[in-house]
């Protein structure tokens, strides 16, 4: 940070970098238990949801725990409830079906629903700000403040008006400083705070090393009676050879609305693969042509998945703050889940912060929670 630049700054008992599930989790948790206490979520994206991918199967199990009664609200974000379960192995040329009582339990998606992240981010965020939670959009948080003591205590927002070459423009705006009690970061895979409290703590430094994958994923708009809302398919196979990890996953959603995507490992060996270029052959095996013609993809993107599992999950505590979510590493590789884990974590935090009152404006929540 430059010690020459004047900042604002802003007071708060938790900053939480991130409107993701974790952080927004956290951020409602927090309120719901201590409605005194100031929570300020700040994120890079424009709205929350904004970098959410849509289309995914959620477990609605954290959900659930964190609003009770989510599933009579006539606005919440999940409605599909998965019907039809299927697994496959796929050839060049021909799909075959996996009995669903080869795999264990966990990989079951009953009670599981068909949505949009980026929908069910939006409606936590919502219910987040009608409890009083400051939600700061379109802002990153690019680094920590320190106290005497070498503790977090809060972050810096970035600055704004800087030309290519580093220099100050006219509408040059300096980043505000928010000094928080407790800082939960809750960026996702590699986010950069992440990176450096695991660096700066050594939080990594008993945990295997991580792991991680690409997910790409798009959302077509079918011709009427193609798509068959509840339906789920994921395959393994073509067309990854057998060095290599990863699969497809299909998702009928409502509205003739398919979500379709691929993952593969980043450990992968072929130096010509690229997991774009996978992914748009895998569309054109017989089985997805004949699904997806006619249509029109009428949305898509990427992003990093944290595939480590739990041997690969650093400590999760440093002073003055915790990893939570993705950036902590809890998803679910079997089940190809994250989302329910990180509002549970954003829920297991925010109760630790608000547990004990020597918590609040203490600076003592690391110490507390490694006890």
């Amino acid at each position: 940070m430059d010690d020459v630049t004047q900042r604002d700054h802003v007071t708060c008992d938790v900053v939480i970098v991130g409107a993701g599930p974790a952080g927004l989790a956290a951020a409602i948790r927090i309120k719901q238990r201590a409605p005194d206490m100031t929570v300020i979520v700040v994120e890079k994206g424009a709205e929350p949801g904004a970098h959410s991918l849509s289309g995914m199967v959620m477990d609605p199990s954290a959900l659930d725990a964190l609003l009770p009664d989510w599933r009579k609200d006539p606005d919440r974000p999940l409605q599909t409830e998965v019907t039809q379960d299927h697994f496959a192995f796929l050839t060049s040329e021909r799909t075959i079906s996996l009995p669903e009582r080869l795999f264990p339990p966990l990989m079951s998606n009953k009670g599981c629903f068909i949505g949009s992240l980026g929908k069910v981010v939006a409606y936590l965020a919502k219910k987040a700000e009608e409890l009083g939670v400051d939600i700061y959009p379109a802002i990153a948080a690019t680094e920590f403040l320190f106290d005497p003591a070498g503790h977090v205590a809060g972050v810096v927002t970035g600055d704004m008006g800087i030309n290519k070459d580093g220099t100050y423009s006219k509408n040059y705006t300096p980043g505000m400083e928010l000094r928080a009690t407790h800082t939960l970061l809750a960026e996702g895979a590699r986010g950069s705070l992440s990176k450096v409290a695991m660096a700066h703590f050594g939080l990594d430094a008993q945990s295997g090393f991580q792991k991680f994958g690409t997910g790409l994923k798009e959302v077509w708009e079918l011709p009427p009676g193609r798509v068959v809302p509840g339906r789920i398919v994921h395959t393994l196979g073509w067309p990854l050879d057998r060095k290599t990890g990863g699969g497809s996953f299909v998702y009928h959603g409502q509205d003739n609305l398919l979500t379709v995507g691929f993952v593969v490992h980043l450990d992968y060996q072929n130096p010509t693969l690229s997991p774009f270029d996978e992914f748009q052959r895998f569309k054109t095996h017989p089985t997805m042509r004949a699904l997806l013609e006619g249509g029109r993809r009428i949305s898509y993107g990427a992003r990093a998945l944290t595939e480590g599992g739990w041997q690969a999950v650093p400590r999760l505590t440093f002073p003055g703050g915790a990893l939570i979510g993705c950036a902590a590493g809890f998803m679910n590789v079997p089940r190809i889940k994250g989302s329910h884990n990180a509002i549970a974590s954003g829920i297991q935090v925010a109760d630790a912060i608000v547990a004990d009152p020597r918590c609040r404006r203490t600076g003592r929540m690391a110490r507390w929670l490694a006890r």
